[in-house]
């Protein structure tokens, strides 16, 4: 039986529990606006709290605002040990629309803005929530490492990147976490992964739930799932647990009961033939 390792310490200081909770979903649809019920989604968030999450993920992109602000208003004054993420670099159009902006002065923007949502004097983790293509990211980073020394950040991190990228932006900054879409049946970033294990960096994946074929009814997921006693959500979330210790899974919800149910996936122990037979099924 494989162990898990159950805490991760996000630039050497940050201890959280590796399972976090993304805070993306707490808005309206196509990631828009204010959600159906704003009290049930601040109720996720303090019951998530409550049975031990301490590592939130956000952006100024997601409502947009909206997903901060909300954060703001349910848990500060943060408790102790808990650790907020937010991101910035992608502005928002519409429903589902998403551009990059990586001009310095605007990302010095949305930190002033964000801190005011979030309530909060620091951000633990800030991150480029993308590199922008007109922008070069010595320049979107050097105004952060000035922000960084002036105390509103403490940690940097990237989204959406490749090794090369991480490179250059530490050229600038330091870098201790990537955030990058991963999961059982995507898994386009293993490159990736193997870089932040070699460095001692985090690993975030955003969309950690397996769709598609592998999480059809009758897969080995399923199979799984049913073996266990468990979801196929659940059997995907213990499968980036045991793939690596720098692995910090967000699921996200705007469900209490849906967060309960995610959040059990970290008592799930996966043998080493059950981990084979799920990398064996995801080819």
């Amino acid at each position: 039986m494989s162990t898990v390792q159950k805490t991760f310490k996000i630039g050497g200081d940050l201890e959280v529990n590796r399972l976090g909770y993304g805070a993306m979903r707490l808005t309206g649809k196509g990631i828009w606006g204010e959600p159906v019920d704003a009290e049930e989604a601040k109720r996720v968030l303090k019951r998530a709290v409550a049975l031990g999450v301490n590592f939130f993920d956000t952006a100024d992109s997601y409502g947009p605002d909206v997903s901060e602000r909300l954060i703001g208003e349910a848990l500060s004054p943060y408790a102790k040990g808990v650790v907020v993420a937010t991101k910035a670099g992608l502005t928002r159009q519409g429903p589902d629309q998403w551009l990059p902006v990586g001009r310095p002065e605007y990302l010095t923007q949305q930190v002033e803005m964000s801190l005011r949502r979030l309530k909060t004097d620091t951000i633990d983790l800030w991150q480029l929530h993308r590199i922008d293509a007109k922008v070069p990211v010595e320049e979107s980073l050097g105004e952060i490492a000035k922000l960084q020394k002036a105390g509103k950040i403490r940690h940097i991190g990237l989204s959406e990147v490749k090794p090369k990228e991480i490179e250059q932006a530490r050229k600038v900054v330091e870098i201790v976490s990537v955030q990058n879409m991963y999961n059982v049946g995507d898994r386009q970033h293993e490159d990736v992964l193997e870089y932040c294990e070699k460095e001692g960096l985090a690993f975030i994946p955003w969309f950690p739930v397996a769709a598609g074929k592998l999480a059809q009814p009758g897969g080995k997921l399923d199979e799984l799932a049913k073996k266990h006693g468990a979801t196929v959500s659940q059997i995907s979330l213990a499968w980036l647990l045991h793939r690596s210790p720098v692995m910090l899974p967000i699921p996200g919800t705007s469900s209490v009961a849906h967060l309960e149910e995610n959040l059990k996936a970290a008592e799930i122990s996966l043998s080493d033939d059950e981990l084979k037979e799920i990398e064996t099924a995801a080819k």
